[in-house]
């Protein structure tokens, strides 16, 4: 579901191609290539390539969040149907000289907020590998209790988390 959103600090809106060079920087960021995976990205040509491929799947959604102050893309929010998944998965990634200044949960909140809202989805889940400490402490707050474990492959372990999504 994309959606435009405005909080204090700032701007919630759809991802699109003019914003290959963030997602390059995103993309090759030391928290994205340990948490998240190496997508092999390395030119501004592959990046918009990249979006050109969330733009096309009917199922994934991105949204660039960016400060109010100056207008500059400092993280994102997918909210993807997986395949192997009965419900769907908000996730997050942001650039690391933004991270503790509270901008993911106030983009999180917001964004899980109007999901909630547009009573399409009974329930939402995040999943984060388990050693993902900074990513689990954001999906707690915003109010996901831990359900089960998951397991990639031999050697990444993932907990998922899950939040009822039924408008109170």
């Amino acid at each position: 579901m994309y959606l435009k959103i405005e909080t204090p600090r700032l701007q919630i809106r759809p991802i699109d191609i003019s914003d290959a060079d963030f997602m390059l920087e995103l993309l090759n960021s030391e928290g994205w290539l340990k948490f998240i995976g190496n997508r092999n990205i390395k030119r501004k040509v592959e990046a918009e390539e990249y979006i050109q491929n969330i733009l096309d799947k009917p199922s994934s959604y991105c949204h660039i969040f960016e400060l109010k102050s100056i207008p500059k893309a400092i993280g994102i929010i997918t909210f993807l149907q997986r395949d192997t998944q009965q419900y769907p998965d908000l996730g997050f990634a942001m650039l690391p000289e933004y991270e503790g200044k509270g901008y993911a949960l106030e983009a999180n909140k917001a964004y899980l907020s109007e999901i909630i809202k547009s009573q399409l989805y009974s329930k939402i889940i995040a999943i984060a590998i388990k050693e993902n400490s900074q990513s689990i402490k954001l999906i707690e707050k915003l109010g996901m209790r831990y359900e089960t474990d998951c397991q990639e492959s031999d050697t990444v372990k993932l907990a998922l988390y899950g939040l009822s999504a039924k408008a109170e």
